[in-house]
């Protein structure tokens, strides 16, 4: 712990500098930082297959269905860990949402995209040691699953966003990538793809208010049948995404 805390003197150190943070912000959540979002649908495709999605009422039910669980299950990771970005709480946080992801297609696709995140965060981020030797140090231990929204959080906080603006950019980064699958899915055409993701911000904002800085005792989950959809989505004859 001695060398985290080390590694966090030297993060307040080049922040204090007068780091452009404001652009390592933007592209924490830009679309080309190669994260692996894009890979995953978050059920979206097994839905499709099932007939549950058909119309564009029900695309966007089923976007809010996930915002809604996202932010129900998972926020209150995301909060812990941009309030307490250290070792300690990112291996407890993050074992205990191993334990409660209660499908094998979801619980790849967490720690999928988690482990994609840190790994590049370490490169992208070298202001910030300490997220290379927490990585490094996770990675020699097995202690951490790297889950993907105790792992967001960690980041987050590592680069000073406040824990209500890091719960809000994970629900837009939730929202992107389902927006963004239903697009490839040809489900709705890029055009309507955006005008989508314009209708249902409000819906987003209200949701983030909704499930926002509540504790991890809280976290639960409000639309079980997503969870069940995307646990089949290993059942596909033919599937586009991983999840």
């Amino acid at each position: 712990m001695e060398g985290v805390e080390d590694a966090n003197g030297m993060n307040a150190k080049y922040l204090s500098a007068g780091f452009p943070q404001l652009w390592s912000q933007w592209q924490l959540l830009d679309s080309i930082l190669p994260t692996g979002g894009f890979a995953h649908s978050f059920g979206l495709e097994a839905a499709m297959q099932a007939r549950l999605v058909i119309s564009p009422d029900d695309l966007r039910t089923f976007v809010v269905h996930v915002l809604d669980n996202a932010g129900s299950l998972l926020l209150p990771f995301v909060c812990a860990m941009t309030m307490s970005p250290d070792t300690q709480t990112w291996c407890r946080l993050d074992r205990l949402l191993n334990a409660m992801l209660t499908n094998e297609v979801s619980r790849k696709a967490s720690t999928g995209q988690g482990s994609a995140l840190m790994r590049v965060a370490a490169s992208v981020f070298s202001e910030i040691p300490s997220l290379k030797m927490m990585r490094s140090e996770a990675l020699s231990s097995g202690d951490v699953y790297f889950h993907h929204a105790p792992a967001f959080g960690l980041v987050c906080g590592l680069l000073g966003f406040d824990a209500e603006t890091t719960q809000r950019a994970y629900m837009f980064v939730t929202m992107r990538d389902i927006i963004s699958a239903a697009t490839r899915l040809n489900l709705v055409g890029p055009l309507g793809a955006a005008v989508l993701q314009h209708q249902v911000a409000p819906i987003a904002e209200s949701l983030s208010t909704k499930w926002m800085n509540r504790g991890i005792d809280e976290a639960c989950q409000t639309c079980p049948l997503l969870d069940t959809v995307q646990g089949c989505h290993s059942y596909l004859f033919s599937r586009l995404f991983c999840s």
